[in-house]
């Protein structure tokens, strides 16, 4: 996030006040989250009554081989390196616009041979995606899972490996019609109402529908894109919850509800303005003055989307996006301030 409010804003005091703290942040991802060297950051809890697993899906039970076998810790996520993958790379962004080219160079090299290290531990050949996880004794836990769809997004996943990994996702095992499941039906863990192992939650939907953008699956965003408005629509308020039950979507049904889905919750909130920002393929440089439009896309049901007062550096930009059949074009609606608006092939 401090490297990404930086893209945003191009506020070089307040990243040279926080560098203390992101470079704390890098040499912890070096020294002490790498357990055992190995170049992949792992978690271990030393006390009994610790939390087993310490990725974002928390729960004791999910993470598992594929047969119902709990894995054991220390445990590497697949999402936990894609996130250091992309640390490094925009880190070195914010040195290279504070005049440390040294620094920059130095953690792009490290992200390139982590990417290199990651798409040969973590790939499955015979399932032709990425393992949830390596478990203590270095195994790939090869259970179908959500997590490696977060590779797409931090650019982590080799570009040859990211079309079989994108079809998987959105296979019938993994998508529900109302989102991307947390887990695979033909997981032997599988159970749609549980907590991380079936149902299905829209921050991790908005992360996968960014990433495949990312990679040029403009239409598989717009389906995830289109499954989580829908559920929003039939939640209370238009509310998006925390998660929900990752049954199969039989029209005119709704969502399942999950009991105790907190709502409102942040990161359901914010899933919908990541989503959005990837249909649109607007990025922001704002050391370098540049607001990037990069294939922008607009499903079926969205035919205009105007952004006014949209903040980049010191200034500010409005622009419309209107689709007509296939194609997705946009024009500049005002200024204010010299930045620069380039489309990106």
């Amino acid at each position: 996030m401090y490297a990404q409010y930086f893209r945003w804003t191009g506020d070089r005091e307040f990243a040279m006040e926080l560098l203390p703290a992101a470079e704390a942040a890098l040499r912890w991802i070096d020294e002490d989250g790498d357990l055992d060297g190995d170049g992949f950051v792992e978690y271990l809890s030393r006390s009994p009554r610790g939390i087993r697993n310490q990725g974002w899906k928390d729960s004791h039970d999910s993470i598992m081989h594929t047969d119902g076998r709990l894995a054991e810790p220390p445990i590497a996520l697949s999402e936990v390196q894609a996130y250091v993958y992309l640390a490094r790379v925009r880190m070195a962004d914010v040195y290279r616009a504070l005049g440390d080219d040294h620094r920059a160079e130095f953690l792009l090299a490290q992200a390139h041979e982590l990417r290199r290290r990651y798409n040969e531990a973590f790939w499955v050949e015979e399932e032709r995606y990425f393992a949830a996880a390596l478990d203590g004794e270095k195994r790939q836990v090869r259970t179908v899972m959500s997590n490696p769809g977060h590779g797409l997004y931090c650019g982590i996943v080799d570009d040859e490996k990211a079309t079989p990994l994108a079809k998987r996702l959105l296979a019938p095992d993994m998508f529900s019609g109302w989102g991307i499941r947390t887990l695979s039906k033909a997981a032997a863990a599988y159970n749609p109402m549980s907590y991380h192992n079936g149902s299905v939650w829209p921050h991790d939907n908005a992360l996968i529908a960014a990433g495949l953008k990312r990679y040029g699956f403009a239409r598989s965003t717009n389906r995830v894109a289109t499954a989580i408005f829908d559920a929003a629509i039939q939640a209370d308020y238009l509310r998006l919850p925390e998660l929900f039950c990752g049954f199969t979507r039989r029209t005119p049904n709704r969502p399942v509800s999950y009991p105790v889905a907190c709502s409102p919750q942040a990161w359901a909130a914010g899933s919908p303005y990541l989503m959005l920002q990837a249909m649109l393929g607007i990025s922001a440089q704002a050391h370098r003055n540049v607001l990037a439009v990069h294939n922008p896309h607009l499903p079926t049901w969205l035919n205009t989307v105007e952004v006014r007062n949209l903040s980049i550096g010191d200034s500010k930009i409005s622009l419309v996006f209107r689709r007509e059949g296939e194609i997705t074009s946009f024009s500049l609606l005002a200024r204010e301030g010299s930045v620069r608006v380039v489309m990106e092939e």
